[in-house]
């Protein structure tokens, strides 16, 4: 398989930084005016969570940093690696404006743990939207299992597989699987000219590779690995709107969900797993 999805993918990220980092949905302002402040992603979570503090964490594919950020406001002492230096930049630049003792570190995420010390972390935090941006779901595991010291837990929330299979509503209102649930070797090639924020930007890089994996295939490799898998939960809701036209707020959590018969497909999951002592 061709190398060349990193360099495509990275120039699209690198772009789309200045966007993301303007955006309400990402709320930087909300964490430079409120040292309390924290993420969508690691709120929703803070019951699976549990205490982190005094934690030595690593957040693979951390983007600009905010939920890095709200895991140290947590108290863990956190490490975020991300391939973009545009994001980085950005990420260190808010971590300097917040206070927050946090380490960055530009690196493919398959060379984690020759970048990073191996064995060398109690947490690998991953949030939503990182492993569709990966071919091979069990190389991902394999690093994760390489940065963790004995003991030490895995935690993820996710897109579900099968929102990413969903293609977009018809006219008709029904909503029909397009593209592969399963991971399979060939990327699926995007050619889109927006972002996930609202913005008014316009880009030059509008190619992206991406890949989704089952659940099957993430559990096997999470235990073929060498983890043991201790939670799994599969949740209707997203922190953002998934389907457009077709979502509502659910009432306690900032999250959306379909209106119409919610339990119809689910949103995003979360995972935790450990590495046996």
């Amino acid at each position: 398989m061709s190398e060349d999805y990193r360099r495509v993918n990275r120039a699209s990220w690198d772009e789309r930084v200045p966007a993301h980092a303007a955006s309400p949905d990402y709320a930087l302002q909300r964490f430079r005016d409120d040292p309390a402040h924290l993420s969508d992603v690691v709120r929703f979570d803070l019951p699976r969570l549990g205490s982190v503090d005094g934690l030595r964490g690593v957040h693979l594919q951390c983007h600009l940093g905010t939920d890095t950020i709200s895991l140290a406001r947590l108290g863990a002492r956190m490490t975020g690696l991300d391939f973009s230096g545009a994001a980085l930049e950005q990420a260190r630049t808010l971590a300097a404006e917040t206070g927050a003792d946090v380490d960055f570190v530009e690196s493919d995420v398959y060379a984690a743990a020759d970048v990073l010390p191996e064995g060398g972390f109690d947490l690998v935090f991953t949030g939503i939207g990182a492993l569709c941006w990966i071919p091979s779901v069990r190389r991902w595991a394999d690093v994760v299992a390489r940065l963790l010291r004995p003991g030490g837990r895995l935690f993820i929330r996710e897109g579900h597989p099968m929102l990413w299979a969903l293609g977009d509503p018809r006219p008709d209102g029904l909503v029909t699987v397009e593209h592969p649930y399963v991971e399979r070797a060939e990327a699926t090639v995007w050619d889109e000219p927006g972002t996930y924020v609202e913005t008014d930007a316009t880009f030059e890089h509008t190619l992206t590779h991406e890949w989704n994996h089952g659940l099957g295939q993430t559990l096997t490799a999470v235990l073929d690995a060498g983890l043991v898998v201790t939670s799994f939960e599969e949740h209707d809701s997203a922190p953002w709107d998934a389907l457009p036209g077709y979502t509502e707020p659910t009432a306690d959590d900032g999250e959306l969900r379909l209106r119409d018969r919610p339990w119809r497909v689910p949103f995003t999951y979360t995972l935790q797993a450990v590495k046996p002592a």
